[in-house]
């Protein structure tokens, strides 16, 4: 389970349980680089410090439907491979995590 927000940050839903099991092994195999990207997702998953490690996705993967509605699809380059995906519902200041593993998607490749 993801930390509850930060005071006015967004809160992290998961979108399915292959997030929660990816989430999972990032918390058991980089604890401390999965705590930075909480923070960041947390508090500014649309306002990236670094573009490289943290950009929306392009193509058929810019945008995803999640819960109902259809959002944008945002990459957080967590380690060398590992990849966090999520989508931002602004108006519910929620974070969607769609993917997330140490291993490079190959569908970015």
């Amino acid at each position: 389970m993801a930390p509850p927000p930060p005071p006015g940050g967004w809160e992290l839903k998961y979108a399915d349980k292959t997030a929660v099991d990816g989430w999972e092994e990032l918390r058991q195999q980089v604890p401390n680089a999965l705590f930075k990207a909480w923070e960041v997702l947390s508090t500014r998953p649309t306002d990236p410090e670094n573009r490289e490690r943290q950009h929306p996705l392009r193509g058929e993967l810019g945008t995803r439907l999640v819960n109902g509605g259809t959002f944008e699809q945002w990459q957080y380059e967590i380690t060398g491979g590992g990849r966090i995906w999520y989508c931002p519902d602004p108006d519910k200041r929620v974070v969607w995590l769609t993917r997330a593993g140490t291993g490079h998607p190959r569908s970015t490749q």
